[in-house]
């Protein structure tokens, strides 16, 4: 059964899961009875009865289901009918601005109207409200799952493991301490240019240099080039060939540097989230060549002016500067972003 073939269950079925439940029938039985999916029975009974291990009562169960999808609707409606409201929403939108973002920083402006994030999101997922998803970093148009790749890695010599680093960084307690990561081209290019990133855990802050390969030397050049613009006193990398001269790195710059266990990615999960916001504006499958010096420093003026609820709705470059971490802020030279940029 397709998503277009799915409805949702009526009055009588509830009333034949009802039965069925009654005279003991197990719920892929009542399935397969019903014609219906195992999920589809499960969710129904798990969600509208009125107490955990409580009877399945059809009437109560019917009455449930209709309220939930009245006021699910009613989400939507409150933003749509709101003029202001919406104007509001739709221009943060338009400039890049996540619905959490938006919604912290609504009320952060003491605006006479709010909308959370999960209303946001439910009129953005609605028929009122799905035009505009497009402006989302994710350009979803749905609520989906997560998933996880792993990427094959090589096993660094004279590694510190994560398992070493101090509480204070991995709790985020202290500022100046930087996750690290790497963006390649798509591999129909056959280009070796690659991004070097780099993420600051606890300011959030983000900054990005285009490298012309994986080389561990231009790695290392690529991030003593960020250290210049912002200081950080330790990073975590994962065990990519490009991070083989680690111990040249940690003499150059007297950061300690930790690595993440093989197949791990998401210690460092921070850097792995600005790769996605990142991926954005270069969307994955891109030849790095084809973007400029002047293009990719505009993307990290832009990143880094989006207040964050976890820096309660201020800005990276705002919490740097408070820090004294950030040496200067670079200007962009390229008027971006625009409507067509967005669209990659």
């Amino acid at each position: 059964m397709t998503n277009k073939d799915y409805h949702h269950l009526s009055k009588a079925e509830r009333d034949e899961i009802s039965i069925l439940l009654e005279k003991g029938y197990g719920r892929r039985e009542i399935a397969h009875a019903m014609g219906r999916n195992p999920g589809t029975i499960s969710r129904e009974i798990r969600r509208n009865m009125l107490k955990r291990n409580s009877p399945y009562i059809a009437e109560k169960a019917h009455h449930k289901a209709y309220f939930r999808r009245k006021y699910a609707k009613a989400y939507g409606r409150r933003i749509h009918g709101n003029r202001t409201l919406e104007e509001y929403i739709v221009a943060k939108l338009q400039l890049g601005w996540s619905p959490v973002a938006i919604s912290g920083r609504m009320r952060l402006d003491s605006e006479s109207f709010y909308a959370s994030k999960t209303a946001i999101y439910d009129w953005l997922y609605s028929d009122l409200g799905q035009r505009w998803c497009e402006y989302l970093y994710s350009k979803r148009y749905r609520r989906r799952k997560r998933r996880r790749k792993k990427t094959k890695r090589t096993l660094i010599p004279n590694r510190v493991g994560i398992e070493h680093r101090p509480a204070e960084i991995t709790e985020r307690l202290v500022y100046g301490h930087a996750e690290g990561d790497t963006i390649v081209s798509g591999k129909k290019h056959h280009s070796t240019e690659s991004l070097a990133t780099l993420y600051e855990r606890k300011a959030r802050y983000i900054d990005i240099r285009k490298i012309a390969s994986l080389k561990p030397a231009v790695f290392n050049t690529a991030v003593s080039a960020m250290h210049s613009t912002a200081s950080f006193s330790s990073m975590t990398l994962d065990n990519g060939i490009e991070n083989v001269k680690h111990e040249a790195l940690e003499q150059l710059l007297h950061i300690e540097i930790y690595f993440c266990d093989p197949y791990s990615s998401w210690q460092k999960g921070g850097v792995e989230n600005a790769n996605r916001m990142i991926r954005r504006f270069i969307p994955k499958g891109s030849n790095i060549a084809d973007y400029s010096d002047e293009y990719i420093a505009a993307i990290v003026h832009f990143l880094n002016s989006i207040p964050r609820k976890s820096l309660n709705f201020k800005t990276p470059y705002e919490v740097m500067q408070e820090q004294h971490l950030l040496k200067y802020t670079p200007s962009p030279t390229v008027n971006y972003p625009t409507r067509v940029a967005l669209r990659g």
